[in-house]
């Protein structure tokens, strides 16, 4: 099984049904099918073949779903971009997964243009909302030149590569993960129940699809047969209006997207007595957003789901039982200790173990070091053996980067990173990739970044500078926000003489953290 059998599952069993709802755009399974079949042959024609890396640089969208599955359809390997990139770090994944067509959304265009030249293996160029023939060729007219029905089905392997997905780790630059059909068919088929023509659900997706918590919700909502509804980018308004004009039954949301939504002060005057389940993750969630999420929803199921872009997302699930605070006074007094720390327990295709430095096998609540063993995850970055061997232990367990522990119930507990990793509002930020940057303004002799605690987006970057002349603040941050992706960009700026270094002259970001763990961004 691969994952373009889920589209093809949903099209022979609810065809009628509507699949993706996108900004007046309705397609029913079967129209999304067709859409996608003649995008696959438009494809083939202009070259494209199993094996070849096709790129994708726009927000949500309906050609998104449909670009997905035509490659898939071929055995092509998608590669979805962050749309808030800046063109030296879209050169740099473009070339490294050596795309040879890429979709490009309107606002992209001017960016890709200005990188076109940097660009060796990029063949094609397919603009998406543009009409007329340019720079880019409209996926529209792509469509409407294709006449041809044959089965273009390649021979996929479970284990062939469907998706290149990019991750900002620790270490600087993106890190290139790629994810196997196996790694979404084997999430599937013990998380979801396949298409029925007597189950019908409306899901609301606004996540973004270049992360793997939204594309992983997409293919399993494809294989579940329910109605896609997506937004182009969260806004909290809109998803009001969404939710309720639709009846949304579903979502899948970051905290820093559920905090908005309960915190609007117009939040009693929508109906959201559709709504069942919501899941979320991505991004630790502040223990008084998800207390105040269940005050105000109590009908609703919640899922906290834990994972990473390495391992196609979740590894363990805290479920909608653990979000009922309901029991004798020891259980209540559990399930709020597991509301605050826990992500759950490991699904039922994962193995979740901890060890301590030397990797030796801790007992329950002995903090260590977070390791997962399971079908789903990756066999290696992409063209990276570095990486790759110091991510995973000699007997095959992918160090997650996570200390934690596992209590006597089977349930796992976040307490902390083993790296200096900063996660804004579900987004992965390396302190190195930003040092760099700053580092390069001729008046800084050198910095150094660490994440500090905010409410709404969990984590905030800060930088610490010591000057080689007089600068200010503002300077630093305008420098960096001309360079880097506006999440990446420092929210504020510490000058000082020196920074905290061990006797090898390696820089101690945990000192920064522990003096500055209280501080608060105006």
């Amino acid at each position: 099984m691969n994952t373009f059998d889920f589209l093809d599952i949903a099209n022979m069993i609810c065809p009628e049904r509507d699949g993706v709802i996108f900004e007046g755009k309705r397609f029913t399974y079967g129209e999304l099918y067709q859409r996608v079949t003649k995008l696959a042959h438009a494809l083939r024609d202009m070259g494209i073949k199993k094996g070849d890396f096709i790129g994708m640089l726009q927000v949500n969208c309906n050609e998104y779903v449909e670009v997905y599955f035509a490659t898939a359809l071929l055995g092509g390997v998608f590669v979805p971009l962050n749309f808030r990139a800046k063109g030296e770090e879209l050169e740099y994944m473009i070339n490294k997964a050596e795309i040879k067509m890429l979709f490009v959304g309107k606002r992209y265009i001017e960016v890709i243009d200005s990188i076109k030249g940097m660009l060796p293996t990029v063949r094609y160029y397919i603009g998406l909302e543009t009409q007329e023939d340019g720079p880019v060729l409209p996926y529209e007219k792509l469509l409407g030149n294709v006449k041809k029905e044959e089965d273009l089905r390649a021979d996929i392997e479970d284990d062939d590569l469907t998706i290149l997905m990019f991750t900002s780790g620790t270490t600087g630059r993106p890190k290139a993960v790629p994810l196997r059909h196996d790694s979404f068919v084997s999430y599937a088929l013990n998380d979801a129940e396949p298409a029925s023509p007597e189950t019908e659900e409306r899901c609301l997706l606004a996540v973004p699809f270049y992360h793997v918590m939204g594309l992983q919700s997409l293919l399993i909502s494809v294989y579940a047969g329910r109605t896609i509804i997506l937004m182009r980018q969260f806004d909290t308004k809109e998803w009001f209006e969404i939710a309720q004009r639709w009846r949304i039954e579903r979502t899948i949301l970051v905290p820093t997207m559920l905090k908005r939504i309960i915190d609007d002060p117009d939040f009693g005057k929508y109906d959201l007595s559709s709504l069942k389940v919501i899941t979320y993750g991505a991004a630790p969630m502040p223990f008084e957003v998800i207390k105040k999420a269940i005050e105000l929803m109590p009908n609703v199921w919640f899922f906290n789901g834990y994972g990473q872009t390495e391992t196609a997302a979740t590894l363990t699930v805290l479920g909608p039982l653990d979000h009922k605070i309901e029991g004798t006074e020891e259980e209540k007094e559990k399930k709020w200790k597991r509301l605050r720390q826990s992500i759950g327990r490991p699904m039922p295709d994962v193995k979740i173990r901890i060890v301590d430095e030397q990797g030796r096998l801790l007992p329950p609540n002995v903090v260590g070091e977070i390791q997962a063993k399971g079908p789903r995850i990756m066999k290696e970055y992409y063209k990276d053996e570095e990486r790759t061997a110091k991510t995973f232990t000699d007997d095959g367990w992918l160090r997650t980067g996570d200390m934690g522990y596992i209590d006597e119930d089977g349930y796992v507990y976040l307490t902390g990173r083993v790296d200096d990793l900063i996660i804004r509002g579900g987004e992965n930020i390396s302190p190195e990739e930003v040092e760099e940057v700053i580092n390069s303004h001729p008046k800084v002799e050198e910095s150094a970044v660490i994440g500090v605690p905010d409410p709404e987006f969990g984590q905030q970057p800060i930088a610490f500078c010591v000057l080689k002349e007089n600068a200010t603040a503002e300077e630093i941050i305008e420098y960096c926000r001309e360079r880097l992706s506006p999440f990446k960009r420092p929210r504020g700026v510490i000058f000082v003489n020196e920074l905290p270094k061990n006797s090898l002259g390696k820089l101690l970001r945990k000192k920064l953290r522990e003096r500055y763990q209280n501080l608060k961004i105006a």
